[in-house]
């Protein structure tokens, strides 16, 4: 994924402001690894780790490494992990890609997992490359979740989508996502390449047509300053603002907080209320 590698991207304010996931779905990755015959705990490892949101929740394993093709994720992942006066050497970092794991011996891994990066992945070198370095009875799991909603205003899912996912080269992302990764990924993977594999949608009713969809257990309560600013480390938006330089001098502010003040403006309506940045959103 380029845009995470350019200078000009912020990987700090973006291990602030992603969201993290819930302790629900490792329990069922551990618990789904649990099963297998002779299933060992000695080395879990992260792809696409970014900051390292999901590796440091891959807590029982002996040794876990993150793998991030972004210099800047694995830095800022790397210094993380140094503040913390609990790390004890489980965790480390390496730059390098999903496809190409030389420091990894074969079959030394018990578990690889990657969140929010798999629709990146060129799957005729990532599957083989993965065989190589899993151990028999090892796991694989990756997942990704879907877009956002305001769970209080469901009338302004149409905004959202429009703003995502619209045609629009001047008021709306939608243009500036690199594909095919987008389209994987708005279609819960379901093009990734099948192995022996499970596929669960924890997706409620937001989407009918999945198969045997699930409770929804990813939440996010957040003030709609902080919405604004996970927001902002958008991909598309960061290609949008290199395309349109101009977009900033709106009077009403760029796309971004255009879109964030028609949402806060629907807020409003549907509250009868004035909302402000510090006012708390579920998402």
């Amino acid at each position: 994924m380029a845009t995470f590698s350019e200078s000009s991207f912020d990987s700090t304010v973006y291990a602030t402001f992603r969201p993290t996931y819930p302790k629900s779905l490792y329990d069922f990755i551990f618990q789904y690894h649990e099963r297998n015959e002779g299933a060992r705990w000695d080395r879990a490892v992260d792809l696409g780790c970014g900051t390292g949101q999901a590796t440091v929740e891959l807590t029982p394993f002996k040794h876990v490494t993150g793998v991030d093709p972004s210099s800047k994720m694995t830095e800022v992942a790397q210094g993380i992990l140094e503040k913390n006066p609990m790390s004890t050497g489980q965790f480390e970092y390496v730059h390098g890609s999903a496809d190409n794991l030389p420091f990894l011996d074969d079959g030394s891994v018990d578990l690889v997992i990657s969140s929010q990066a798999c629709h990146w992945f060129n799957w005729n070198k990532v599957w083989p490359e993965l065989a190589r370095v899993l151990r028999k009875n090892g796991s694989a799991a990756f997942w990704s979740y879907s877009k956002f909603r305001l769970t209080r205003y469901p009338s302004l899912t149409q905004q959202i989508d429009t703003f995502v996912g619209g045609t629009d080269p001047l008021n709306g992302i939608g243009p500036y996502w690199e594909q095919p990764g987008r389209r994987i990924l708005d279609n819960h993977l379901i093009e990734v390449p099948e192995a022996n594999e499970v596929r669960v949608f924890f997706t409620g009713d937001h989407y009918p047509s999945l198969p045997s969809p699930r409770s929804v257990i990813m939440h996010k309560k957040m003030t709609w300053d902080d919405l604004l600013s996970y927001l902002d480390t958008w991909s598309a938006l960061h290609t949008f603002r290199q395309h349109n330089p101009t977009d900033a001098e709106n009077p009403r502010g760029d796309a971004l907080v255009r879109f964030w003040k028609d949402l806060m403006e629907g807020a409003e309506r549907e509250d009868g209320r004035a909302v402000e940045g510090h006012d708390e959103v579920d998402c």
